[in-house]
């Protein structure tokens, strides 16, 4: 009855630690709502943690397509997501027409896009950290492709 305990003390433990570390890096949120008649209403909640384990299965094209596409911008996508988080609430867009306005601002070491039109109304908040992290696998993977190209 003891050893019982002992194991399920330790798988416990283990469920507690890992929901722990998943959870630490925050969440990725996407939100669309389309303004018409049975538009479509997508909400997407993802630990930031597991965007980074995610890629490492992605099929090689796509980490080799993000690379050819972001690829000179990957340096500058890591200097900024780093330099961000010295500046936990900072507003970097604002731009308003008639009908659409869009912000992009940082708030407590995240990214956040909301853009509001009459079509539709977007959201997205990202851990500055998991920006970071994305650009590190796609130039990781872009140098091992290089590498292994030779």
């Amino acid at each position: 009855m003891l050893m019982l305990a002992k194991i399920g003390l330790g798988i416990s433990g283990t469920i507690a630690v890992a929901t722990g570390y998943t959870l630490h890096e925050g969440m990725v949120r996407v939100s669309v709502d389309e303004h018409r008649a049975h538009g479509d209403h997508v909400h997407v909640l993802v630990p930031a943690a597991l965007i980074p384990v995610a890629m490492k299965f992605a099929p090689q094209r796509a980490m080799d397509r993000a690379a050819r596409h972001a690829g000179p911008w990957l340096p500058t996508i890591q200097r900024i997501a780093q330099e961000l988080r010295n500046y936990p609430d900072a507003e970097l867009v604002d731009v308003r027409d008639a009908d659409e306005h869009v912000v992009i601002h940082t708030q407590n070491g995240k990214l956040l896009i909301d853009v509001d039109s009459p079509d539709e109304t977007v959201h997205v908040a990202c851990p500055l950290t998991t920006i970071g992290h994305i650009s590190g696998e796609i130039a990781q993977s872009r140098a091992v492709h290089a590498a292994t190209s030779d």
